[in-house]
């Protein structure tokens, strides 16, 4: 059983930056694969960003490269989402989610993810 518990969210004017964070409690956070999704108004939930359980492989969509990275801090038991360059079409509800990886590989899919935090509200102002 993984808790999540995600932070960081807030206003913030286009072409700024926020970091969030996603703290677990449970012994197993560093075998699960971890990932960012997010959802705004009338839309459905959106894959954001995807890491390993080791943390050496991450995946994004061509919507948030090069401008959003994802990282973790097993020891820490914490999953981060630096957004640099935000643009108002990142407004969303942004969650965290964990699932396991048979191969530890990346999940890319919503299906994937086990557990999934309470969601942290991310308004980019134009």
């Amino acid at each position: 059983q993984v808790q999540l518990v995600e932070s960081g969210g807030g206003l913030v004017q286009a072409g700024g930056s926020l970091r969030l964070s996603c703290a677990a409690s449970g012994r197993s956070f560093s075998s699960y694969a971890m990932g960012w999704y997010r959802q705004a108004p009338g839309k459905e939930r959106e894959f954001v960003a995807a890491i390993t359980w080791s943390g050496i492989s991450t995946y994004y969509p061509d919507s948030v490269k090069g401008r959003f990275t994802i990282s973790r801090d097993n020891a820490k038991n914490t999953l981060y989402l630096q957004m640099n360059s935000l643009k108002p079409e990142d407004t969303a509800v942004y969650y965290c989610a964990a699932g396991p990886s048979t191969f530890g590989g990346i999940l890319r899919e919503l299906y994937e993810y086990r557990y999934w935090g309470q969601g942290t509200q991310v308004t980019v102002s134009s």
